[in-house]
């Protein structure tokens, strides 16, 4: 039996990224760059009514929470952070999938409010996809710290699509994120971004292949598609059109065929990105005043930390007093937790003695489960709890970006990433760590790089031993 082309249309991505919903939920994306804050936007909105999950046939993670606003419940889907949609990794792959097939009824798009010019090249990218977007300008507060004064209103009328400022980690403006997702998706505000247009000779190209595909594909924007044919995006064209009834299929590929035209991919994409970022600049010149005394300010301490001369030293300077302050401050817990845990072992082998249990079954819970738990905690615990939370403060400090930057060029020499210093750093003590932080490695050949020699590097043993022998 033939497959129609009613029934057999992108399905096979569609099917991937189909969320199953009741007639009162509404699903929501939530989209936008690393290290905005989007992952706290999530968490504020959906609260503990949230759970992860891998993507189908991905090893992207994804996390999916709900949360209920009035009479309808929202299922909200946090994607991976991306910086576009010309997808270049398993992550930004997946987010642009989703938000071609996952039929979202809004698009949420976070951003930072103290770098908002960089940020809005993926919220241009998502307007020309749909037009249920919402652009959320989190970190306002850091904004503030920083003298950034943004006039959101403006920009909401210059592209045409609701703003909302917030700071999610100390709740404002969540209630107005709340308000505006419903009205969009109940259709009582009906975003109407404004289309950027690009220069004649891709316009005129432009005209003439989406007639082709608006009766023929439906679901996905013709325009944004038309683009991305013009742009070489192959490897998502040839998804879609391989999905199509034959004679569909064919009949598109022939209309493109005829009107082909001596437009290079390259130049396509260079003006996309060239009118993306004009565009950018223009809003952020007009709407967002700084303070360059400030921006100045951190641009000289950013020429120090990433500079030749000094910015390996101040790197291995930093991560040495990390790892001193993690070492010796874990010392004198880790020695509190281990007597505690023998004068416990000891109590317990009396009560044994004194029920008279058999020697194999304290042998199984007391010298097996017992001291083996009481080893991983003493050990384990006290390192980690110092550990993780300094190298949390190095990141919100955008300390480990910079990190990786200056060992990218000494990692690229052994084919590697330099985000993989990361991982070695966070896998200090106990691989596991070090390999499940590989995910930020965008490349799936050395994401595997490192997570083979995260693999490879033994257990520290440099704390003290929590049992000696009675």
């Amino acid at each position: 039996m033939g497959l129609t082309f009613q029934s057999a249309q992108s399905c096979s991505l569609t099917d991937l990224f189909q969320i199953e919903k009741k007639d009162n939920q509404q699903v929501i994306a939530l989209a936008g760059n690393p290290n905005t804050g989007k992952s706290t936007v999530f968490n504020a909105l959906t609260g503990l009514h949230q759970h992860t999950g891998n993507w189908p046939g991905k090893t992207v993670v994804n996390a999916r929470g709900e949360y209920r606003h009035k009479d309808l419940e929202h299922i909200l889907v946090d994607l991976p952070g991306t910086y576009s949609l010309f997808a270049s990794s398993a992550e930004e792959e997946v987010a642009r999938d989703f938000l071609c097939f996952g039929n979202a009824n809004a698009v949420v798009v976070v951003s930072d409010a103290t770098c908002l010019e960089r940020n809005l090249n993926l919220v241009f990218q998502v307007m020309e996809l749909t037009e249920h977007v919402i652009l959320c300008i989190n970190l306002i507060d850091e904004a503030r710290k920083k003298n950034i004064i943004i006039d959101g209103k403006g920009i909401e009328e210059e592209l045409g699509i609701p703003v909302i400022l917030c700071a999610a980690r100390n709740g404002t403006g969540m209630k107005e994120l709340r308000e505006t997702v419903y009205n969009v998706t109940t259709g009582k505000i009906n975003p109407k971004p404004r289309q950027l247009l690009y220069d004649e000779e891709i316009e005129n190209k432009l005209n003439s292949i989406i007639p082709l595909l608006t009766s023929r594909i439906h679901g996905i924007n013709p325009r944004w598609l038309a683009l991305r044919i013009l742009d070489g995006d192959t490897k998502l064209t040839e998804s879609i059109f391989n999905n199509l009834e034959h004679s569909v299929k064919d009949e598109i590929l022939s209309g493109l065929r005829s009107d082909d035209t001596t437009l290079k991919k390259e130049k396509v994409r260079e003006e996309i990105t060239k009118e993306l970022y004009k565009r950018a600049e223009q809003i952020t010149a007009s709407y967002v005043k700084t303070d360059n005394t400030k921006i100045n300010r951190d641009r000289i301490i950013d020429n120090y930390i990433t500079s030749r001369i000094f910015g390996l030293p101040l790197m291995l300077l930093v991560l040495a007093v990390v790892f001193w302050i993690t070492i010796s401050g874990a010392n004198i817990p880790s020695a509190i937790l281990s007597d505690g845990f023998s004068y416990l072992e000891e109590k317990l082998t009396l009560l044994f003695q004194y029920l008279d249990a058999p020697t194999w079954l304290h042998g199984i819970l007391i010298l097996g489960l017992f001291r083996t738990m009481a080893w991983v905690i003493s050990v384990m615990l006290p390192p980690m709890a110092i550990f993780f939370p300094l190298f949390t403060i190095l990141e919100d400090l955008g300390y480990l970006p910079r990190v990786a930057f200056n060992m990218d060029h000494l990692f690229k020499k052994a084919c590697a990433h330099g985000k993989q210093c990361l991982s070695m750093c966070m896998g200090f003590g106990c691989n596991a760590a070090g390999i499940v932080s590989c995910r930020i490695i965008e490349s799936p050949r050395e994401r595997l790089i490192a997570i083979l020699t995260n693999n490879f590097v033994p257990c520290n043993g440099r704390f003290p031993q929590p049992y000696k022998e009675k």
